[in-house]
């Protein structure tokens, strides 16, 4: 619970949204995203008071909930209401200091936005999550995505979709751009439509990849195009939509070790610079072994970066400009700072940092005066080509 982290905080506020929220479980009993909700606020909340006691705090920190579970079909919204019932029976006893609001709609997701937005605004909640897993692609579109984007300024969207639906929909309503992405590869749309050996091309999750960023690029200020790791092929994607840095950073953060995501293209600073002649350009899994081709590529990338805007920059500007184009960990971005023979960090005082831990967004990145050679042809070469 990143949002938790003060230690005098005394009451956390929240409005979860299941667009899409089915019966609960599935016919194997395994829990569905309304359960999986409720219980991981339960671990959360536990979690940090546990952690408050165990440094001497006597302040407990309370979270209050409101859950929205819309269903458009009214069988499962009441096959719903048994389940999550049940366990809000024993949530009282499970997790004392976790306040919930369950609140059900029951119709597509399009008919209900707008009361799910009533009811968030009037609740003054200030940060809001909503997890949108359709069955395809056209169930909620760009323009509702992006309002809901202007809820709050912490608003957060997990968006779970089928890329063969992106495609279908896009070949309808976006026929330019579809076919622009994939004339490099020399794929034609109908090739997408019937050819399942795509799915599977690390080629084509490259240029999907770069395809689904370019299509919900307007909706939100950081995107992250990344797709479902599947042994039958690349077919779903999920897209975290933010509004500001911190969200997209931690985000990145989380996928580092949890092997549920890949990323096709560079795994420095521009992610889309994908270039499948070149063999750098490698599947990253946000595993460890990726993670040493990140530090490679930041070492270069963040020098150059740097470059285009003079010779110094803000962390806390750097983090803004860069965070919509990276998949990298933050601490592998902290460590091609110090580590960078091109950088110095200063912070506001005027010391240097020699940990990448301690780097604050008040912190300043300057390139050193003597500059390597590498740099140094490497500018020469932008100014001439």
């Amino acid at each position: 619970m990143v949002k938790c982290a003060r230690p005098i905080q005394p009451k956390f506020r929240l409005a979860v949204v299941d667009g899409f929220s089915g019966g609960g479980r599935y016919i194997c009993n395994t829990p569905g995203s309304p359960i999986i909700f409720i219980e991981e606020l339960q671990r959360a909340a536990n979690a940090v008071n546990a952690r408050r006691a165990d440094q001497g705090l006597n302040s407990v920190l309370e979270i209050e909930c409101l859950l929205i579970l819309n269903d458009a079909k009214t069988d499962v919204t009441n096959l719903l209401k048994s389940h999550v019932e049940a366990i809000l029976l024993n949530s009282k006893e499970a997790c004392p200091s976790l306040n919930l609001n369950v609140i059900y709609l029951n119709d597509i997701f399009a008919s209900s936005y707008p009361e799910i937005r009533n009811l968030i605004l009037k609740g003054r909640y200030k940060s809001v999550i909503f997890n949108l897993d359709q069955c395809g692609y056209a169930a909620v579109d760009n323009l509702t995505l992006s309002e809901i984007m202007k809820t709050t300024p912490s608003t957060e969207i997990f968006h779970t979709f089928s890329i063969q639906s992106l495609m279908t929909f896009l070949s309808r309503t976006d026929p330019n751009l579809l076919e622009a992405q994939v004339r490099t590869l020399g794929i034609s749309s109908a090739d997408l439509r019937n050819n399942d050996d795509i799915m599977s091309n690390n080629m084509f999750l490259g240029m999907a990849e770069r395809l689904v960023f370019n299509s919900f690029k307007i909706t939100a200020r950081f995107v992250s195009p990344f797709s479902i790791r599947n042994p039958d092929g690349w077919r779903y994607w999920l897209i975290h939509l933010a509004n500001n840095y911190r969200a997209r950073q931690v985000y990145n953060d989380v996928l580092h070790g949890n092997g549920t995501q890949a990323h096709f293209g560079r795994s420095g600073l521009n992610m889309l610079s994908y270039d499948p002649s070149n063999e750098q350009d490698l599947l990253y899994l946000f595993e460890d072994e990726n993670r040493r081709y990140a530090q490679e590529q930041l070492i270069n990338d963040i020098p150059q970066f740097i470059s285009n805007f003079g010779n110094a920059m803000r962390v806390s500007d750097f983090y803004e400009a860069t965070y919509n184009i990276t998949p990298a960990h933050k601490d592998d971005i902290h460590s091609a700072m110090i580590e960078n023979s091109e950088l110095e960090i200063h912070t506001q005082d005027g010391g240097r940092r020699r940990k990448g831990n301690t780097i604050n967004i008040r912190d300043t990145i300057k390139l050193k005066p003597q500059r390597s050679l590498f740099h140094f042809s490497a500018s020469l070469h932008k100014i001439v080509r």
